[in-house]
């Protein structure tokens, strides 16, 4: 067999292969490197026989050390459960004034929260519940459907204009230009007349024409001073919180075309624990309306981890 020829720069011969006058080196790989190649077929091949590894037509081998990551998911999660059914048996027996009287029950029930109201409410109210136009912020203190704790929960479990059997008297706003109820000057009057009610500069003219047709079309509802019935949801109109916007166009945009607001109601969806959670979670990340000072309930188990929303501030 004829020797190969050999590059004459580096001595290293060449493997036969030439491409436009440049031929190929027959450089030999680093000891370190087949090493390392080497080293992965035995791990590879002692895999194959401690874990599952090979399909076959009906199954795969299941391996000597029988290991199955869905097993393990599964014992994850039942311990979790486990966990989860501690704090969840504290939370089913105590009031939501207990809870949040209880610094460690309390702290379970935020973890709950925070968690739920991540899954389901950010959506609409924002990550950190600051809310956008149409959807109520979590984080300030006023309050259309009521911030204090029972008034929270009730919220969340029933929804607000979701067609729950429990629902308080909610108020629905006409569309009064839309519907024809109101002439178009008449709706241009009452957004001065709305205007000065918050305390705004206004057309003296057309607070002064505007003055029955609010008397008539809505002092029912929000009050002959504009401030609002909050156990029917109804907004209060002399404040600087306004849910779709305080512009001139945005007041006048609601009165022709009514705003309604929608909420789900998430009794179906969440247990009664995980809403008295989310109700702890609103009312402490909002600084909802005091709660008057109860005893914190007898100590049980320790807990683990779920939370949505607080009703329409305007």
């Amino acid at each position: 067999m004829s020797e190969r020829e050999r590059d004459d720069h580096s001595g290293t011969e060449t493997t036969g292969h030439e491409w436009d006058g440049i031929k190929e080196l027959d450089t030999p790989l680093p000891r370190w490197w087949l090493w390392v190649w080497y080293g992965s077929m035995v791990w590879a091949a002692v895999y194959w026989v401690l874990m599952p590894a090979w399909p076959g037509i009906t199954g795969y081998t299941k391996g000597l050390l029988g290991h199955s990551d869905r097993a393990q998911v599964a014992r994850e999660l039942d311990g979790l459960a486990d966990l989860r059914r501690a704090g969840e048996g504290r939370l089913k027996t105590a009031s939501l004034q207990q809870i949040e009287a209880d610094p460690e029950l309390q702290a379970y029930a935020m973890q709950v929260g925070q968690s739920v109201f991540g899954d389901n409410c950010a959506t609409c109210h924002g990550a950190g519940g600051a809310g956008a136009k149409g959807y109520p912020s979590l984080r300030d203190d006023v309050w259309l459907w009521g911030g204090k704790l029972d008034a929270i929960a009730h919220t969340i479990r029933v929804g607000v204009r979701s067609g729950h059997a429990g629902a308080l008297g909610e108020a629905v706003m006409p569309a009064f230009g839309r519907d024809q109820m109101l002439t178009g000057a008449q709706v241009a009057d009452l957004t001065e007349y709305v205007m000065a009610l918050s305390g705004r500069r206004a057309d003296a003219a057309a607070v002064a024409r505007a003055r029955q047709t609010y008397a008539d079309q809505c002092a029912a509802c929000h009050g002959a001073g504009g401030g609002g019935d909050a156990a029917r949801g109804v907004p209060d109109l002399t404040d600087a919180e306004w849910l779709y916007g305080s512009t001139r166009t945005d007041i006048h945009d609601q009165i022709w075309n009514g705003r309604n607001g929608v909420m789900p109601s998430w009794e179906v969806r969440f247990s009664p624990e995980t809403i008295k959670a989310l109700a702890v979670y609103v009312h402490a990340n909002a600084g909802g309306e005091p709660e008057p000072v109860v005893s914190a309930p007898a100590p049980a188990a320790p807990a683990g981890e779920g939370a949505d929303a607080r009703a329409a501030g305007r």
